[in-house]
């Protein structure tokens, strides 16, 4: 057998999507579907009650077109509708409605694969689930991966006005067929809302990476554009995003310039205590003449306490005092990386569990984009104290979930993702 061929060439991963997946029940959906005038019933109920599942110009009229059945699941025809209004070629626009009771591509019931997809929130591995739920490794890896080719931005959000105006960015280093290679993260409202393969680091790179979260995002709001975005002090990151979106206000993180004393410092038991409440201390400044303030004394305490690279960390804080108050002037910024790190410290481990990635880019870019989605539609653990109030990041963003079921809920928000225009 030839030995594969496994490139890392960029390419295009998501496509629009022209599947309208709405909640209904498995035995109500079987009553209407054959009867035309309740069928339109239904869709035109849910027309009313969820306009963004469907295209924005539903409103001008559409027909049922045909009917359709699956070899898959023969049970289960699925409807077609045809809009009155042409696309911008003059063709007609054909959506197929489906509901939320089964997969894409008619590949299993809802109900039947949702707790293995489950566990893949905690990494449990294909051939486990195999072991646990039948089938086959490639069935369970194909129905995960798909769901990388769905519009993440506009999967999880579902109005333009919940895309957060501060946001958090950040790479995580990782390996592709054995090479380094970086996720473009960004975070906002406690989701995932950008993940992509870079292959390098450089500002060319990044902003190539990071562009995919400005295209999605724009395409749900086209005049969007966040308010700040906290990163490190790495210059690629904070060019990428000044070179996409020149207006916002780059926060750096405060506890990345902690990080740096504490690597070079905590073996002064003496003095580190004293050292790391004076930098926090600064932190929790109530403002920004406070701050500057609390920097002079720091940077002296430093100069006749302190000596060589724990110093040398401590001016280069100090130095940075002009950066660090822009976060004064916009108060609902993030000022730290924590709310990325905690997705961060989840990718990591998946990552892990997987032996980091394999074959070509566009394979693993959508494994990295279905793992987003999976993170951001999962359960929150239920001794969090969020979980008295949403069920996952993404109800915590919205407000609001389609279907009690998570799995329910992540497809029916994938309806016309990447296609609402």
């Amino acid at each position: 057998m030839p030995k594969r061929q496994c490139s890392k060439t960029k390419g295009t991963v998501t496509s629009p999507i022209k599947r309208i997946t709405l909640p209904i029940e498995m035995e109500k959906y079987q009553e209407i579907v054959d009867n035309c005038s309740t069928y339109r019933k239904w869709v035109d109920s849910m027309v009313i009650e969820h306009p963004e599942l469907f295209p924005y110009t539903i409103d001008d009229g559409y027909s049922l077109h045909d009917k359709r059945t699956s070899d898959k699941l023969k049970d289960v025809p699925l409807r077609r509708i045809c809009l009155k209004n042409l696309d911008s070629k003059g063709k007609k626009q054909v959506f197929t409605i489906a509901p939320s009771c089964v997969m894409p591509y008619m590949v299993g019931y809802t109900d039947d694969v949702e707790k293995a997809l489950f566990l893949r929130q905690f990494d449990v591995p294909f051939w486990a689930l195999t072991y646990v739920f039948g089938r086959n490794d490639d069935y369970w890896y194909r129905m995960e991966n798909n769901f990388g080719r769905y519009n993440l931005v506009q999967t999880v959000v579902k109005s333009p006005d919940k895309l957060p105006s501060h946001l958090l960015a950040d790479e995580k280093i990782t390996w592709l067929n054995g090479e380094k290679v970086a996720v473009a993260t960004t975070v906002g409202n406690d989701c995932i809302l950008g993940a992509s393969v870079t292959l390098g680091a450089d500002t060319a790179n990044l902003t190539e990476a990071y562009k995919h979260f400005k295209d999605e995002a724009q395409a749900l709001a086209p005049d969007y554009s966040p308010e700040t975005v906290n990163t490190d002090g790495w210059g690629a990151t904070q060019s990428a995003w000044l070179t996409l979106f020149p207006m916002v206000v780059i926060i750096e993180c405060f506890l990345h310039a902690y990080m740096k004393i504490r690597q070079t410092g905590k073996h002064l038991k003496d003095i580190f205590l004293e050292l790391s409440k004076r930098v926090w201390n600064l932190y929790h400044a109530g403002n920004a003449d406070d701050f500057r303030s609390q920097v002079v004394e720091l940077r002296l305490w430093a100069q006749q306490n302190t000596t060589g690279s724990v110093q040398e960390a401590v001016v280069k804080l100090c130095n940075k005092t002009e950066r660090f108050i822009l976060a004064y002037e916009h108060p609902q910024a993030y000022r730290t990386s924590n709310m990325l790190d905690r997705h961060i410290n989840h990718m990591a481990r998946w990552l892990d569990s997987s032996r980091f990635f394999h074959g070509h880019w566009a394979s693993a870019e959508r494994s990295i984009r279905a793992w987003a989605l999976l993170h951001n539609f999962g359960h929150y653990c239920p001794r969090a104290e969020v979980s008295n109030t949403y069920s996952s990041p993404a109800h915590k963003l919205n407000g609001f979930v389609y279907h009690q079921n998570w799995l329910h809920n992540l497809l029916i928000s994938t309806s016309m993702s990447g296609n609402v225009g």
